[in-house]
């Protein structure tokens, strides 16, 4: 292992990097992108009885309010209100709730109700999560064994009929959707709810003899395999289950997993299964082989290989399960939208607007269309003449504010500060946590006020009416003979610290008290700020880049990409990081080295200018923005800024993290989700450990969507232990 390849380990890829399960796009309301087609259930993302339950009542509610719904059900056609396609918890949750509001509606399942329940092994335990929940609708779940809940759910809706069918896909047509089978069409409806759950075809190991008699995909009751020799594969909640019913009953049990700790299972299940595990053969005992992969089945035995070492289990009996795959043929072929799959549609959409963002920032950044409206004129000569009395006065504010205003980079910094305002506002709105809103207001102020207003007007008035000192504009902002006179654009480096605002450090003349200020940014007040609250206490909270991502980026944050490969591609950042510092050298070496050092100061020019068109203008403009609603609005702070990759280093150090109560996480993997900085938040939260990935921004999506609130801001100390929580809830008002 190379010393690179250490740096990157020490840095990013040590972290774990899951991947969230492909699911249905599908709105906080439950809609998708086609309109009037509902989703409700563990299809949300949270496999949950009562979530599933509430999601059904309130997806019914959310119809009912649909004034384009009230409207056509007047007209008699088609003859059903809503087709309710699966009929489990939440879609006879969804259906009791139609019946309240005197729909005619019809619920259409392959199977028979709560089919999911009803096949769990017999007296498996039930966990009513969260303990203090209060579904909406009039579906109740209270029962804590299998037996009594499916009693408990079908006394609740024996009165709702069920029609057998198994349903391939929805088409829209006028006025709603017909429902389709294998046979035709057999209903029409004015919407759709879909309660499919996650019970898709089983997932396969893809091994030899995977189909032989004694291979199974659920277990009923597990008396019928005492004393058998039992193979069960798998590392989720199913597997853990299914391997400690087995084995209290006397079976010879082994747990084969490929990974080297449990990771989705909850808290209860790994517990059994560690009271249960051992290396001796005794009865009632479970050996577990972790890292172990499937080669093989055979009668008898299954081929197993663990590090690299081939070896066989006994498997009269063995169980695959791992886990099965959502219907999403069904939604596929009814035009919904899968999250993080691609069509034409999506490819289209993304190259017109990169090449939008490219104009854009051509214009913005002094590239050739720019030319074009500086010849134009941004303001038109009747505007002028309209303020011609007032112009004649150089002094006034108005003057200065058309001085300004004749830049596009005035016209951009204004469009960013009013996305920031108006999608922040909607954002507070939309989650009503403290957290959020101190934060988001936070946000919008440096925004509007520091980073615009200061800047653009405040100080070139000032300085135009000599109530600046004079010593202080010599000294940060150098005089020009253009605009309002002054460079006060520099004042966005009291913001935006080196190296993401390199132009007030990199200058032909040193400036002094830039260089101090920058010094005292980048090396001592962020490095403090990370030590107690991690990057995010900038990134998340100060940096104009992070105020567009949290606003107008806030409803994108799922789409960004997870896994080991993006884990790696998080390096680029240092690769940007290390130009930043070899420009800074260079340019110390040009200030130190005097009249000696003239083809330096020559040729450094044009580095810079490569820097601007290929840092500032493709990567945190053209890239960072032109995928901000393909890939979430974090691209360019996660991959490519240079100061957050400054930042991942010293959040190496910082006794910030996300601390966790394992005793109530129950890995519906929501966490991991809604993380736009692409964090494996559940497999830390699974095992109890703090996150201390350096890449967490503060978000607090991950805190906020938690259903059982497991996660909080805190801080650790050298061994890990929560030494603090935050004060400022991130979870409710």
């Amino acid at each position: 292992m190379n010393i690179f390849t250490k740096y990157a380990k020490w840095l990013h890829t040590q972290w774990p990097a899951g991947r969230p399960e492909k699911l249905p796009a599908v709105n906080e309301d439950g809609s998708t992108n086609v309109r009037g087609l509902y989703v409700a259930g563990d299809l949300r993302g949270i496999p949950l009885l009562k979530y599933a339950a509430d999601s059904g009542a309130r997806v019914v509610e959310s119809i009912v309010a649909d004034s384009t719904f009230q409207s056509r059900r007047k007209d008699g056609d088609p003859e059903i209100d809503i087709a309710i396609i699966g009929g489990g918890v939440a879609g006879m949750a969804a259906a009791l709730q139609a019946r309240k509001h005197g729909l005619n509606f019809r619920v259409f399942e392959s199977n028979e109700p709560f089919a999911t329940v009803v096949n769990f092994p017999r007296n498996k335990p039930i966990f009513t999560y969260p303990e203090g929940m209060i579904p909406a609708g009039e579906l109740t779940v209270s029962a804590d064994i299998k037996e009594a809940l499916v009693e408990e759910l079908k006394g609740q809706s024996a009165d709702i009929e069920v029609v057998g069918a198994d349903v391939s896909h929805v088409r829209k047509i006028e006025g709603g959707f017909a429902i389709e089978s294998s046979k035709g069409e057999i209903a029409r409806a004015r919407r759709v709810v879909c309660a499919l759950g996650r019970s898709g075809n089983y997932r396969r190991l893809n091994v030899p003899g995977e189909d032989l008699g004694h291979v199974y995909n659920r277990l009923h009751d597990p008396h019928d395999f005492c004393e058998q020799r039992v193979t069960v594969v798998g590392g989720g909640d199913s597997a853990l289950e299914t391997a400690v019913a087995v084995a209290r009953c006397g079976a010879d049990t082994t747990l084969c997993y490929r990974g080297r700790e449990f990771s989705r299972p909850r808290r209860e299940n790994v517990k059994m299964l560690e009271e249960l595990t051992s290396d001796s053969n005794a009865p009632g005992r479970i050996r577990v082989l972790r890292e172990a992969t499937v080669r093989e089945i055979r009668p008898g035995e299954v081929s197993v290989e663990t590090g690299g070492q081939s070896s066989t289990v006994p498997g009269d009996v063995v169980f695959s399960m791992i886990g099965r795959e959502p219907a999403l043929d069904f939604f596929r072929r009814s035009g919904v939208h899968i999250s993080g799959e691609w069509d034409t549609q999506k490819t289209i959409g993304l190259t017109l607007f990169v090449l939008f963002c490219t104009a854009l920032y051509n214009w913005k950044s002094g590239g050739f269309l720019s030319n074009l409206t500086y010849q134009h004129h941004l303001w038109p000569v009747s505007m002028k003449d309209d303020f011609s009395a007032v112009l004649s006065n150089p002094n006034s504010l108005v003057s200065v504010l058309v001085t300004s205003a004749a830049t596009p980079s005035f016209w951009y910094t204004l469009a960013y500060s009013l996305l920031v305002t108006i999608f922040g506002v909607m954002r507070i709105r939309r989650r009503k946590t403290p957290y959020v809103r101190v934060q988001t207001y936070t946000l919008m102020f440096i925004q509007v006020f520091f980073l615009f207003l200061f800047p653009e007007i405040i100080l070139p008035w000032l300085g135009k009416n000599a109530m600046l000192p004079q010593g202080l504009l010599d000294a940060l902002f150098p005089a020009v003979e253009y605009g309002n006179g002054r460079e006060y654009w520099r004042a966005y480096g009291l913001i935006l610290a080196w190296p993401l605002n390199v132009y007030n450090v990199f200058t032909q003349q040193p400036l002094g008290w830039w260089l101090v200020i920058a010094f005292v940014q980048t090396f001592v007040a962020i490095p403090v700020l990370v030590y107690y609250w991690g990057k995010g206490a900038y990134c998340g909270w100060i940096c104009s880049c992070g105020a567009l991502a949290e606003t107008l980026g806030d409803t994108h944050r799922t789409k960004m990409p997870h896994g080991p490969a993006t884990n790696r591609l998080n390096m680029f950042g240092q690769a940007v990081l290390a130009v930043a510092v070899i420009l800074l050298a260079l340019r110390i070496a040009g200030w130190t080295m005097g009249n000696n050092a003239y083809a330096l100061n020559q040729w450094f020019p044009g580095a810079l200018n490569h820097y601007k068109w290929t840092v500032d203008v493709f990567l945190a403009g053209i890239v960072g923005y032109g995928f901000y609603f393909w890939f979430s609005g974090r691209v360019w702070c996660r991959f490519m800024c240079p100061l957050a990759a400054l930042m991942h280093i010293y959040a190496r150090f910082s006794r910030y993290a996300i601390v966790s109560d394992k005793k109530k996480c129950i890995s519906c993997n929501v966490c991991t989700t809604v993380c736009h900085q692409g964090i494996d938040v559940m497999n830390f939260a699974n095992k109890g450990r703090a996150m201390t990935d350096p890449e967490c921004v503060r978000c607090s999506a991950c805190v906020h969507s938690c259903p059982t609130q497991v996660l909080s801001f805190g801080q650790i100390d050298r061994n890990g232990a929560t030494t603090k929580i935050d004060r400022l809830s991130a979870t409710s008002d």
